[in-house]
């Protein structure tokens, strides 16, 4: 069947910008559920759990990588976009995928990797051969990847690090050995870099999104998007980092405009979420304004950072919660009226947020899981549950290097654990306790469906370790009960729904520098809510400012959700205490 690239979906009614009211799910095809006994997770698997997630409440899914992959980077490496990696099955059931998520309502964001692609894709695979082919034509595909000649005795054209470790330039394996030709790859020498300065490139890509528009998909997700334009002079760094010349290049917004106008534009309510891990809320309102002209919103990395170090994110430090409100209340406040948020704690790229501010463990396990699940759901924005995060899955206590599967924490161990020179030195021990509480295959283990061997994700031997804890964490068990996390996390969505202020309120902060106590409101002029978060295991006063209760307490109120079943009503005053982990949201109306 011939696809009309501007064919509109007629499966769904689309209202305009439908992203505002929504929650997202996003899943890990590999490691969510294996309908074939290999181990690997696969996209039947994710349809025969859609109706779990419909049952959640969300209203999209946004599913990572499943295009034909190399597998060096978990299928952030592209050999194929319009191919289905084999270990996930078929095109087939790509659009089964789509068309069963359509009849439950359930929209489908894909990940779209635009930075890169495998070194095993025909284009690299091409574009290595050299300038020029042959019989002395030039080669088309040289320009579709960014090369730079050596220096005089062989080093790379400029001291750029690459994010994942070692140099930014790698020389192609078949390249002579008096090969002076090096290219760029921002992340991994198995990830190189497109150039987006080649137009030919760029509408090959556009035509290519624009075929999965027509195959019925609602949006993209823009895997690392803010590198594709660089300083076009390669400057040395000053101290070898890569980010501020590959990031928000001189043409990155003629790129994100273009791409809009020959892509987006075409198709009604596409939704475009844009990882953007060095931006700003200027940059914020630019790329994500509220018209429309470039992304939907986009993501921003700053508050998961709060707790890195000198050695990136490899450091025990922990997230101060005072930073992490003025960091929280700063988005919330700059990109009202201007752009829209993301709202998200947990992803493929980070470590289980229980396990990095909550207590993974012991009797507040599954209260703290809800009050970080309440802190961020009620801020305006788009919000992110990432598989089992509404299950209050933890991280892997990894206790062997040989099992961790992740290029960037085998990169570290080689950094900071092996014989060659770096800042920081680790013992193999202190360095598998970094990978247990920072690694990202922490998010990668198995989803936790039930008691069953391998926790219900497979019949056969998992590609990843499977946490031991999956017979007291599992799905199967918290369906079963009414105050369990997926039921708390199914409340809150439903909030969402039901009350306009969530979605359109204005945010404010309260008792700012308690240090225990995230508390603040969301406020229209005839409505407010009130929401406090304890983030200790010990009990918390809080204080109201005057105005805040001489406003509200003409108001009827009424407590719309805790996680504390000692919570049953609230009584406006200057002060209350909050039990350990303690979080509610109240509503004022007028009487």
């Amino acid at each position: 069947m011939t696809l009309d690239p501007l064919k509109k979906d007629s499966i769904m009614q689309r209202p305009p910008k439908w992203w505002k009211n929504s929650v997202v799910y996003q899943i890990y095809p590999r490691s969510f559920c294996d309908s074939n006994g290999d181990g690997i997770g696969d996209l039947p698997g994710v349809i025969g759990k859609l109706d779990y997630v419909k049952e959640l409440g969300c209203d999209a899914i946004w599913i990572c990588p499943f295009y034909a992959t190399s597998n060096y980077d978990n299928g952030y490496d592209i050999t194929d976009y319009e191919r289905i990696n084999p270990e996930f099955g078929t095109m087939q059931d790509a659009e089964r995928l789509i068309e069963e998520a359509h009849k439950r309502g359930i929209r489908l964001i894909i990940d779209m990797v635009l930075n890169h692609t495998s070194c095993e894709h025909p284009w690299f695979l091409e574009s290595q051969k050299g300038p020029t082919l042959p019989d002395g034509r030039p080669n088309p595909y040289r320009d579709f990847y960014i090369w730079r000649e050596g220096g005089p005795n062989g080093e790379a054209p400029n001291n750029w690090e690459a994010i994942f470790g070692g140099s930014a330039w790698s020389k192609p394996e078949t390249a002579p050995e008096d090969s002076s030709s090096f290219y760029l790859h921002i992340f991994s020498p198995q990830q190189p870099d497109l150039n987006w300065e080649n137009p030919a490139l760029r509408q090959e890509l556009y035509r290519m999104m624009r075929w999965w528009l027509a195959k019925g998909v609602d949006g993209f997700r823009m895997d690392a998007v803010c590198y594709i334009s660089k300083d076009p002079a390669f400057p040395d760094s000053k101290d070898g980092n890569i980010r501020p010349y590959a990031s928000f290049g001189p043409h990155f917004e003629t790129f994100a405009r273009e791409m809009n106008r020959e892509v987006f534009s075409r198709f009604e309510n596409v939704m475009t979420v844009a990882e953007m891990s060095e931006s700003t809320p200027e940059r914020a309102e630019i790329y994500a304004n509220e018209d429309g002209s470039i992304f939907s919103m986009i993501f921003q990395f700053q508050h998961l950072d709060l707790d890195g170090g000198d050695s990136f994110k490899w450091t025990h430090r922990k997230i101060d919660l005072l930073e992490l409100k003025r960091l929280m209340g700063f988005w919330q406040t700059a990109l009202y009226g201007r752009a829209w948020n993301s709202l998200y704690w947990c992803n493929h790229d980070q470590a289980r947020i229980f396990s990095r501010f909550g207590e993974a463990e012991g009797p507040f396990r599954e209260k703290s899981a809800k009050m970080i699940a309440l802190c961020s759901h009620l801020m305006q924005g788009t919000p992110y549950v990432y598989q089992g995060e509404e299950l209050g899955m933890t991280n892997y206590p990894f206790r062997s290097i040989s099992e961790v599967r992740d290029i960037e924490s085998l990169n570290a161990w080689k950094k900071f654990c092996g014989p060659g020179p770096s800042e920081v030195k680790y013992t193999e021990a202190e360095m598998l306790d970094l990978i247990s509480l920072r690694g990202r295959d922490n998010a990668r283990t198995p989803m936790q469906w039930d008691a069953t061997p391998n926790a219900g994700f497979s019949a056969g031997t998992p590609w990843i370790n499977v946490n031991p804890n999956y017979t007291q964490i599992n799905a199967a068990e918290q369906l079963t009960r009414d105050d369990s996390v997926f039921r708390f996390y199914q409340k809150l969505i439903a909030l969402r729904k039901k009350y306009e202020i969530i979605t359109a309120g204005r945010y404010a902060v309260l008792d700012e520098e308690n240090p225990d106590v995230y508390a603040y409101e969301r406020f229209t002029e005839d409505e407010n809510l009130l929401v406090a978060a304890n983030f200790r295991n010990h009990p918390t006063r809080v204080t109201l400012p005057a105005d805040y209760i001489a406003k509200n307490q003409s108001r009827s109120a009424g407590i719309l959700l805790t996680n504390d079943p000692q919570r049953r009503t609230f009584q406006l005053s200057e002060t209350f205490t909050l039990n350990p982990y303690e979080a509610f949201v109240v509503f004022f109306g007028v009487r």
